[in-house]
Parts: structure tokens; sequence; C-alpha cells
């Protein structure tokens, strides 16, 4: 068992799995052999594959302070958490407005495992963790922990970063995001990073055969598909740009180049 209970049977170390590997890349401590083994594999094919990942975790850095600071948003629904890394969306927005609520969603069973990690709200605030899966938007939206944490009289940040380029065309990636939208007011935002492979084509596109080859299809977008994501929604400035282009601070961006990123970022309001 883990510490908190759960079977730790439930958890796949044999296979590869994508949170970890991010993890791994990031310098986390949370993988396993075989997350290692692919996470080499891949920055062997792309060696700009950490700067890549870290510029995506900085701009969830920067989106969610944004959204506390600019947009007002007090709410925050995190599709595809994966595994805790400090700070969490939570100790961002939080540290902007004590009182801030989040909801934290994810499938993998190591996530839950490290959840308390998740779960150190303020005393004002309020924190959140659902079990499921981002392809089961009626799981999120009828669970108790979305009811009971967040209010839908009130405007709602939905965040989902660096998760549907793991959705196939098949499964409707775009429906999917609408339908968690929907129920949420207006004045909510929709923030999202989407995999690209334009920059970079043959060294994202050997990345993505890395991944296919561990039971990990990618769905890649153009700027065109990663607009479908926003119609009807009112995007903030500066669009849907590469992630270390949106509101830059100064303190990671310098010397990035445009190939050695692979993902488009944007935040939007809904009307």
């Amino acid at each position: 068992m883990s510490d908190n209970g759960w079977p730790a049977d439930r958890i796949d170390t044999e296979n590869a799995h994508s949170a970890r590997i991010y993890d791994y890349i990031l310098g986390g401590k949370d993988f396993y052999p075989a997350d290692k083994e692919a996470g080499d594999a891949m920055a062997r094919e792309w060696p700009a594959l950490p700067v890549h990942m870290r510029a995506n975790r900085d701009w969830m850095n920067r989106a969610v302070r944004w959204l506390a600071e600019e947009a007002g948003m007090r709410q925050f629904l995190d599709i595809g958490t994966g595994i805790p890394t400090s700070p969490n969306l939570h100790e961002i927005a939080q540290s902007v407005a004590p009182e801030s609520r989040v909801v934290y969603v994810d499938n993998d069973p190591i996530v839950l495992t490290l959840s308390q990690g998740l779960l150190s709200s303020t005393p004002e605030g309020k924190t959140a963790y659902i079990e499921a899966d981002f392809q089961d938007p009626e799981a999120v939206l009828n669970s108790p922990e979305f009811r009971e944490t967040l209010d839908l009289g009130k405007p709602v940040a939905l965040t989902v970063i660096a998760i549907v380029h793991f959705v196939l065309d098949e499964d409707d990636a775009v429906g999917i995001v609408r339908r968690l939208l929907e129920p949420l007011p207006s004045g909510s935002y929709l923030a999202m990073t989407i995999g690209t492979a334009e920059f970079a084509p043959q060294e994202v596109g050997r990345v993505a055969r890395e991944y296919a080859a561990r039971n990990m299809p990618m769905r890649l977008r153009t700027i065109d598909e990663a607009h479908e994501f926003f119609e009807g929604l009112d995007l903030a400035e500066p669009g849907i740009v590469q992630v270390h282009k949106w509101h830059p601070d100064g303190t990671g961006e310098q010397g990035i180049r445009d190939e050695d990123i692979a993902m488009y970022g944007a935040v939007a309001r809904k009307p």
C-alpha cells in the first residue's frame, strides 16, 4: 500500500508514463527506470526537449499569476495536473489571493499517491483532488469535489496544460474542452498549451515516434487547429503564441529559440 492507503500495485512501474517522463526531464524524483529510459531516448532525438518542457512549466506559472492578478480569478479547475512540482497551481494563485479555490484532476494513480502536495491550501482557500480522466468530462463535472469546492455562480479558470496532444482526433479534444467550459459562467477563462510540430518538425516528429512506441501516440496541431479550441472566446493578448512569447517576464526566456519550443499557449475569456 502507498502511504495514503491506495494500492501501490495500481501504479504501472514497467511502462513509461508521460507525467513521469515530464517529472524526470524537469529534474524531479517521482519516476521509474522506464521513464528515465524514455526521457533519455527522447532528449537524444531532440536535445531541446528539456528547454521546451521547462518553458511549458514556466508558462503555467505566468498564466496562473496573470489569471489571479489581472483577470481576478479566484477559482481554478486544473485538468491533467501531473506530478506535484512546487510551486503548484494553488500556491501561485493563493500567493496572489489566499482565498483562491482549486480543483485538480488527473487519472494517474501516482499523482493521487502524491496528492498531499496538491492539498496544502491556505486556511482562507481550498483545494481538492479528483481522480478522473480528461476524456470523461462528466466524471469531473458530476463529482462532489467539483460541486463542493467551486461556486458556479462565479467565474472559474479552466486550465488544460500539456495534455491535448495526447488526445487523438477520434476522441475529440475540442469537444471535451467545450463540455468542460459549458457549465462555467460568463467571465470564466480557458488557459491551454497545445503541442505543435510547426517549428521543428523533424525533431519533434522523432520525439512523437518515441512516445508512440511506448503506447502514447500524439496528435500535434497547427496554429489553425489550435484556434479551434478558442472559438467563441475572447483571446487575451497576445493571442495564441509559442509559450515563451506569452507575457515573458524575463526570468527564463532569454536565449530560447523558436525551434526549441513545440507548444502554443493562450488564455481566453468566456463572454
